[in-house]
């Protein structure tokens, strides 16, 4: 039997935030990266419950609705780099990247990277055809073997271009859905999650308003570290263990449509370290702890067709302890929203483990014990 394909980016019945827990700061409406203005996420889903085929492709257009192709400032940081993310090189050199990003298992990526060519040449055939424009798209994994026939490399051509062109923006699925399909987080079954936090820059007139936006593939930690809102839940939810130590990896994608230049990005995405960190993960030996960030700000036309001189606004470096914290808190949350919305599926390798779903009710009980559950107003959305 072939696995199911899923294509589309709904909602997930149930977040974090449903649970009551108590998660700091304003998200945009979607709580989700897609709050920035101009993004959009696909996802193509591939599981066969019963079969060996559980994984996946999410793709991240940063600039979804532009006709041309342009850069993405970006940077960069790698606290652990057991992983990939391709791309990266050229974002510490030139401080921006062109193109998409997608995100899947560890032995897709070359796939992935040549279905994403593919598009970007289909996409924007008028700079391609004449031009020696070239498109190096950035792609990321990490390893869903312990749930999915990774060896039998089951992602294709045709199922990237499926989450490339079915990228939206607005309600961005979570858990078991795109590349996260197939991932383990804190022993629990993850997966995918998004967050976002509004936010404004100074105050007066000159003040500036953004929304900074997460995406995480959480598939790191083992069952002991997992902390949440500083509760220490793993060491109480502690049925279906799976590993004796961490090896697992996460990939966090941070965007803003604050400007920012190519080094301030590069602090922001060290930041997602802390964000993770919030979560109990050291960063383990066996981990691909590997983070990007992205700002929409400067649009420009490709560098070959600037100006001599670029003109580029930027937020004063004195005002990224608000952004910083932004970027910490959703990385938090994305990855709890990530767990709520998992469903549990059973190991192939070794076959017939269980790799439960974190159950609501213990969750929320462990979280009332520490006095962590509906004890302040959650704000959410355009309040």
């Amino acid at each position: 039997m072939s696995p199911i394909m899923n294509i589309g980016t709904t909602m997930p019945k149930r977040r974090a935030r449903d649970l009551g827990l108590p998660f700091p700061g304003v998200t945009g409406p979607n709580n989700a990266i897609t709050d920035i203005p101009g993004v959009s996420v696909g996802m193509t889903t591939l599981i066969d419950r019963d079969g060996p085929v559980r994984s996946g492709v999410t793709a991240i257009l940063p600039r979804a609705s532009d006709a041309d192709l342009m850069p993405v400032w970006g940077g960069f940081y790698a606290l652990n780099g057991n992983g990939e993310m391709t791309g990266t090189h050229w974002i510490n050199d030139a401080g921006y990247f062109c193109g998409p990003i997608a995100i899947t298992n560890t032995h897709s990526v070359g796939m992935a990277h040549h279905a994403t060519v593919r598009w970007m040449i289909r996409r924007y055939g008028h700079q391609f055809r004449g031009d020696h424009l070239w498109a190096m798209p950035v792609v990321a994994e990490t390893y869903d073997g312990v749930l999915n026939d990774i060896n039998g490399q089951h992602i294709t051509e045709t199922h990237v271009l499926a989450a490339l062109d079915g990228a939206r923006p607005g309600p961005v699925a979570e858990g078991n859905v795109g590349g996260g399909t197939g991932m383990i987080c804190y022993e629990f079954k993850g997966g995918t999650g998004t967050a976002s936090r509004r936010i404004e820059i100074g105050s007066g007139p000159s003040a500036r308003s953004g929304h900074v936006g997460v995406l995480v593939q959480a598939n790191h930690g083992i069952r002991d570290w997992l902390t949440i809102l500083g509760v220490p839940v793993g060491r109480h939810l502690t049925e279906h263990r799976l590993f004796d130590k961490e090896q697992g990896s996460i990939i966090v994608v941070i965007g803003t449509d604050l400007p920012m230049l190519p080094n301030q990005l590069k602090r922001v995405a060290k930041r997602a370290a802390i964000g993770i960190g919030r979560g109990g993960s050291p960063g383990g030996n066996n981990s691909g702890d590997i983070f990007m960030s992205f700002s929409t700000g400067n649009p420009m036309p490709l560098p070959q067709n600037g100006p001599p001189v670029w003109q580029l606004e930027a937020v004063n470096d004195e005002m990224f302890d608000a952004v910083y914290l932004a970027a910490v808190e959703a990385i938090e949350e994305a990855i709890v929203n990530a767990l709520v919305a998992a469903e549990s599926l059973v190991t192939l390798r070794p076959a017939g483990h269980l790799v439960a779903a974190i159950d609501p009710q213990a969750l929320t009980a462990v979280m009332a014990r520490y006095n962590r559950l509906n004890t302040q107003v959650i704000k959410t959305g355009e309040e």
